[in-house]
């Protein structure tokens, strides 16, 4: 096992990102010493990771000398945008070669909010090729991997964003999610990832005219409360309307939870041993912490899978086919990547089922939410198995073979992007080999609030691996 990280004893230690601002504020250290901490920390490790898509350090070091931050509870804290949202003088280009490199005119509203927290944003993070997949690894460059071990996926499509935090090198970072792209990361890397409900944030910009919004963005942390105090700082700017505001949790409730369990994949496939292991234990858990679990059935039909793999399609469709309209001028068809195009032909063969498709992908928020009249909370693993090496989503191998591999490995967490509800991958238990194992919690339309105070709760009871232990 290669482990590689950057911890070290400079002014970041190992604060988390709530810490490091405490400290700004308080004049232990400014701004431009965390940003240059956390450079020297990006070039320790970067080139074993190749987690970064674009350096902006010169203009993120103006910002800090010039003390040029929102006043958010993040003020001065270095952190890094993944690379398929618009930030103004940093080229988009979503993972992929078809992408022309023009500089973002401005930022999208998401953008606004995130650097609205005081964030200092340094760069753009990796991600594969428009997000599509669930391994931050690329057909025409080499891949971004896990800090835990370098031979091992990082997760996806927020890879870089995740390996970076979890390396030590920024204490908080940008990720978004289609279909587990926050999750799917932060359970490969040992981190906190909440998605939070659909319309809580901005939407992306991608998302607009979609016949259903997949997309929710937030961030990759190291710990509860920064994930926390990042919610609770937007929401303060920016209240979500029609749902409950999340407030700012500081720590668990003593309201005890009716938590449903599922064991049993949409793609039907048992649990590897590992994972299995995993979720028994942290049921057991909640149980002794007097929480109720119980085993349920999975609530939707398995045509569910089918459904998704078609709106799946559809988004790879509509940039093979429609690239330049959907992305920007200068976009290289002939440069599209083997697994979008493979992606985008699955939907050619069936392009006449999707207006059912869709109808029915509708109609699973129903289903979904008849759970939560019985249950506060549904715990599942993040992922069906333990994080795969370098190789095994190879988007330049065999389509076939890696998409078989895809929807087993990627089986729980597309029902709350269809849904638009909330959901947070924890970093409960550890594989065999020593690898994160993500455990994930899902909640009712805008009860993030519960899910955090869950979450503060487990991460005391069953204290979070440490790469630098």
């Amino acid at each position: 096992m290669k482990k590689v990280h950057a911890f070290g004893d400079d002014c970041l230690g190992d604060l988390d990102a709530v810490g490091v601002a405490a400290e700004i504020a308080a004049g232990t250290f400014s701004a431009l010493e965390a940003a240059e901490a956390a450079l020297a920390r990006i070039d320790a490790v970067n080139p074993h990771l190749n987690a970064v898509a674009f350096d902006d350090r010169e203009r993120a070091r103006k910002r800090a000398a010039d003390d040029a931050f929102a006043p958010g509870a993040l003020r001065g804290v270095p952190s890094i945008i993944k690379n398929n949202t618009d930030f103004a003088g940093i080229a988009t280009l979503h993972g992929s070669a078809a992408v022309a490199e023009r500089p973002a005119a401005q930022n999208e509203p998401f953008t606004d909010q995130l650097v609205g927290t005081g964030l200092n944003i340094l760069g753009a993070s990796t991600l594969p090729a428009f997000g599509l997949t669930a391994s931050t690894e690329f057909a025409d460059r080499p891949p971004t991997v896990n800090p835990w071990d370098t031979e091992y996926s990082c997760g996806a499509s927020s890879g870089g964003s995740a390996a970076l935090v979890a390396a030590g090198a920024l204490p908080i970072a940008h990720a978004n999610d289609g279909g587990g792209s926050i999750r799917i990361p932060a359970a490969a890397c040992g981190l906190v990832g909440l998605k939070p409900t659909r319309g809580r944030v901005a939407a992306a910009i991608e998302s607009r005219s979609a016949p259903i919004d997949l997309i929710s963005n937030g961030v990759v942390t190291r710990t509860v409360r920064d994930s926390a105090h990042f919610y609770a700082d937007i929401e303060r700017r920016s209240p979500a309307s029609g749902m409950d505001p999340i407030g700012l949790v500081e720590g668990p409730s003593d309201r005890r939870l009716r938590v449903a369990v599922l064991l049993e994949p949409l793609t039907g496939q048992l649990l590897d041993d590992d994972t299995h292991a995993a979720l028994n234990a942290v049921g057991e858990k909640l149980n002794d912490l007097g929480h109720r679990a119980e085993l349920i059935p999975m609530p939707v039909d398995r045509s569910y899978v089918d459904d998704f793999i078609l709106y799946w399609g559809l988004m790879a469709f509509s940039l093979d086919r429609f690239g330049g309209r959907v992305i920007g001028k200068g976009f290289d068809r002939k440069k599209i990547d083997p697994f979008t195009h493979g992606l985008a032909q699955t939907f050619v063969k069936r392009i006449w089922r999707t207006p059912s498709a869709i109808r029915r992908l509708k109609k699973t928020d129903a289903v979904l939410a008849a759970n939560y009249d019985r249950f506060d909370v549904v715990l599942s693993p993040t992922l069906a198995h333990t994080v795969p090496k370098i190789g095994y989503l190879d988007p330049a191998g065999d389509f076939d073979e890696v998409f078989d591999r895809l929807m087993k490995y990627v089986a729980f967490t597309p029902i709350n992007n269809t849904t638009g509800t909330p959901a947070i991958s924890l970093p409960l238990a550890t594989d065999s080999n020593g690898l994160p194992i993500g455990i994930h919690f899902m909640a009712h339309h805008g009860n993030e609030r519960t899910l955090l105070e869950l979450a503060y709760e487990l991460e005391a009871a069953i204290p979070f691996a440490r790469i630098n232990a």
